[in-house]
């Protein structure tokens, strides 16, 4: 998960579903994805963007992980974002995903979502996180972000969001509602 995660960053579900199988596939661990290195990781994933950068991340935070951590993915914010191409974003999906923590990741739907409904309005993305860590019912943190990105995605859509389809369309404050 978390080197889906790191290159899931400026990509496509799409264009990192292409690359992982085989990937995955060559390179099942940490210790033999470190040992193959940057440029042999840059060769199966070349076709996402920033693959130089994501390649020499990838190489250094297994590495980290065999070294300081037995391989194993460490299960705190704080440890994580030690890793190289870790920042909270990624931290908090592998924190919420792989270990069932009540945190919601920020990325671009769930941060455009939060500002146009209303939810959480704010202006950078960690004050959004912390608005959201607010309002969301402790029922639904595991499930908000999942939920958040799926809305994003396919109704509330930065270009032509489809407030007709919308379920939150009444306690929206999105306030061109007509152009949708």
């Amino acid at each position: 998960l978390l080197v889906s995660v790191i290159l899931s960053a400026q990509a496509t579900d799409v264009s990192v579903n292409k690359v992982t199988p085989e990937l995955f596939a060559k390179f099942p661990t940490p210790e033999k994805m470190h040992a193959v290195g940057a440029e042999k990781i840059f060769s199966y994933i070349r076709s996402i963007g920033l693959a130089p950068t994501k390649s020499k991340n990838i190489a250094a935070a297994c590495g980290q992980l065999v070294r300081y951590h037995q391989g194993k993915v460490p299960k705190s914010r704080e440890e994580l974002e030690q890793l190289p191409g870790v920042g909270r974003k990624t931290a908090n999906v592998i924190l919420n995903t792989a270990f069932g923590k009540p945190v919601i990741a920020v990325d671009t739907h769930v941060f455009r979502i939060s500002n146009r409904t209303g939810l959480a309005n704010g202006e950078t993305v960690l004050e959004v996180e912390n608005k959201l860590m607010k309002v969301v019912p402790s029922k639904w943190k595991k499930d908000a972000h999942h939920l958040l990105i799926l809305q994003g995605r396919y109704v509330c859509k930065s270009r032509n969001p489809d407030c007709v389809r919308c379920v939150i369309a009444r306690e929206c404050e999105y306030p061109d509602k007509s152009a949708c």
